[in-house]
């Protein structure tokens, strides 16, 4: 770190650096994701991990906190921005969050409240008279993808090959479009 740089400053690269790290280790081992290993990945000592977060669990859900929401009016181009992220690498908060759903109490309140802001967002720019199903099934069916693809490594959705991506958006976006219109028609 640059000498010239604040206490403050230092002190807040350092922070943002642990975070970093904490993502990237909660990612790789949900839950099972210890301090020591955070600070070394951080660089850093494992009390100023404490120091800076408190607790593992404060860390941890600050690590995994999703992104803000959507809003009805750019639901077209976030369908196509979330499926683009989940088909290709995901970051490490999405990973860290997604992983540890399963095994964390917290880790599943935060997946369960951030993909019901997805199926409100979605709803919203809907007429149809059951627009929160289809946003739900909508939803489920981008995360149903995103673990199948990332965390069981289906082969069908080529993990593997660097064009498989785009193949499968080409797939999945038309249908899923179809889900949020009023008929099936789009």
């Amino acid at each position: 770190m640059p000498e010239s740089l604040s206490r403050k400053d230092r002190r807040a690269a350092t922070a943002a650096r642990i975070l970093e790290a904490a993502q990237a280790e909660f990612g790789a081992h949900g839950t099972r994701a210890t301090i020591r290993g955070i600070a070394q990945r951080a660089g850093v000592d494992p009390s100023l991990v404490l120091q800076h977060y408190g607790s593992k669990d404060r860390l941890f859900t600050l690590a995994v906190q999703p992104v803000a929401s959507v809003t009805a009016d750019d639901v077209d181009d976030h369908l196509r921005t979330v499926l683009d992220a989940r088909l290709r690498e995901l970051p490490p908060a999405t990973r860290a969050l997604i992983r540890s759903m399963f095994t964390s109490e917290e880790a599943a309140g935060l997946m369960r409240t951030y993909l019901q802001e997805r199926v409100e967002a979605l709803a919203q720019a809907s007429d149809a008279e059951d627009a929160e199903l289809r946003a739900t099934v909508v939803v489920s069916s981008i995360l149903g993808l995103t673990i199948a693809r990332h965390f069981i490594g289906l082969p069908g959705l080529g993990t593997d090959a660097p064009s498989a991506p785009d193949r499968v958006a080409d797939v999945v976006e038309p249908w899923l479009a179809a889900l949020l219109a009023e008929t099936g028609d789009t």
